[in-house]
């Protein structure tokens, strides 16, 4: 790729980190190579590169492909290259349904914001949006993740926020599931990047 990084070795650092978290098995296919190095002009903040595929480093990643294909463990594993005040927090959409079921809106200003009780504001990737479900607070049904984008939307406006996601839903099933304003939104905040959908199940 012609730049200062060896992005093979930080392959095999992920697969080595990779082993330690997800056992043994673990192992990057060659046919994904192209996609997580991609994802590394990214986190590593590679202008130059950047630049050459059309990657904003002002936005965040949006992470789309088939089930299984390994989009919740790569993103794990990208947070190694990231310094620790920078580093995203990953959270599943479900869990943060149930949190809603608990706690109420509040939940919606705690993830919106991302500032989690602190005085500075959070990155965060939202792990597979689109399988949460749409939960009743005291008898108000609310889409709980659609009501998150258009907040953080609103702070990367603002203050640059970003946010991250990883979907198995294509652009209309977003649209669907989330509206149009939403799915408007979404396309100012982040870089798609795709798995194939042929893309294997790993997990079988």
């Amino acid at each position: 790729m012609g730049n200062p990084y060896d992005y093979d070795t930080c392959i095999r650092l992920m697969e080595k980190k990779g082993k330690e978290l997800f056992g043994a098995h673990f192992q990057i296919a060659e046919t994904d190579k192209p996609l997580i190095k991609r994802l590394l002009v990214y986190f590593l903040k590679d202008s130059d590169n950047a630049r050459k595929q059309n990657i904003f480093l002002t936005k965040g990643i949006l992470l789309a492909g088939p089930v299984g294909c390994g989009k919740t463990a790569i993103m794990t594993l990208l947070r190694l290259f990231q310094i620790p005040e920078e580093r995203f927090i990953l959270k599943t959409c479900r869990d943060i349904s149930f949190e809603f079921y608990q706690d109420g809106f509040s939940v919606i200003q705690k993830y919106g914001r991302g500032n989690f009780g602190k005085d500075m504001l959070r990155s965060c990737c939202f792990d597979d949006l689109g399988t949460e479900n749409n939960l009743k607070y005291y008898g108000n049904e609310c889409n709980v993740m659609a009501e998150i984008l258009l907040t953080r939307y609103d702070y990367y406006v603002s203050h640059r926020l970003i946010t991250h996601l990883t979907t198995n839903l294509n652009s209309s099933e977003i649209e669907t599931q989330y509206g149009l304003r939403v799915r408007s939104r979404m396309r100012e905040m982040f870089n798609l990047i795709s798995f194939p959908q042929e893309s294997k199940d790993k997990r079988s």
